[in-house]
């Protein structure tokens, strides 16, 4: 287990939290979104959760040209998302807590516009943004947000927040102990962990603007196993019970299990066309 860090005196406004896994061909481009935002007062914590690449060389590369400001940790064999990124958590000094994954992209002004909003409203627990999907042949979709989810929404919108987007206070994800780490939660730690946050009667937003780019390709489909599905139905009917959702709105977790059960059975060429379909693009 390795851990490359230089210690500031002084705590950055915001750390960055990012669980890297067989990554090196995307990563360059990550970091350099982040390294390019116009809010500069941040720091970077990755770790590698046992790539079998040259992930981890690559991020050893942004460590050795921004000492003290990107920081790598090692997993000695892979973990799972929700482990490694209570890892970096652990080193994280920033007021406020981003996410960024591996192979995904950054709009400039993404961190100064997401903070801005936490300092400005300081009854939110969190932000996240709308983003737009890409794949090689460039960006063919865009999410759509809820600015002000509530309890509610959990049963026809869950997840409502851009895991990857998010910015969340520190001192909120300190207090509901940041991801469970438990294999059904896997692939859906973020849905679990926006009901862990809503269960303590805190409340998030999103920004209406697309300034996150999520890369959604076939690699991203091939993600989505049975496995991962069975679990977010999990996570729907466990996180039902832990905002204390009414008996009358289970119907709606039902439903979802019925839906993601239907997509394990259909064609991936099928399933494709919908997910595209869903985000009104080609």
């Amino acid at each position: 287990m390795m851990d490359k860090r230089m210690h500031n005196q002084e705590h950055p406004k915001i750390s960055v939290i990012m669980g890297i896994y067989n990554c090196a061909d995307t990563l360059f481009e990550a970091m350099d979104s982040l390294l390019a935002q116009t809010f500069q007062d941040f720091e970077v914590v990755l770790c590698d959760d046992g790539s079998k690449d040259n992930t981890y060389a690559v991020a050893q590369s942004y460590v050795e040209r921004y000492p003290g400001k990107v920081i790598l940790l090692q997993n000695e064999k892979n973990m799972g998302l929700n482990y490694t990124l209570n890892k970096c958590l652990r080193q994280a000094r920033g007021e406020y807590i981003a996410r960024m994954d591996g192979d995904d992209v950054c709009d400039p002004t993404r961190f100064q516009k997401e903070v801005d909003f936490l300092d400005a409203h300081p009854e939110f627990a969190l932000v996240s943004t709308e983003m737009v999907m890409f794949d090689r042949n460039g960006d063919w979709g865009k999410t759509t947000v809820i600015e002000r989810p509530q309890v509610e929404d959990f049963c026809t919108h869950s997840p409502f927040f851009c895991h990857a987007a998010a910015m969340i206070r520190r001192d909120v994800f300190l207090e509901v102990e940041g991801y469970t780490v438990d294999p059904r939660l896997l692939r859906v730690e973020d849905c679990h962990l926006w009901f862990k946050i809503y269960a303590k009667g805190y409340r998030g937003a999103n920004i209406p603007e697309p300034l996150y780019k999520m890369r959604d390709d076939r690699n991203a489909t091939r993600r989505r196993s049975f496995k991962a599905r069975l679990n977010g139905c999990y996570v729907v009917f466990v996180g039902f019970k832990m905002v204390h959702m009414p008996w009358y709105r289970y119907h709606y977790a039902v439903r979802n299990l019925i839906v993601e059960m239907i997509k394990c059975v259909i064609p991936t060429s099928v399933y494709e066309w919908i997910h595209k379909r869903k985000f009104n693009r080609r």
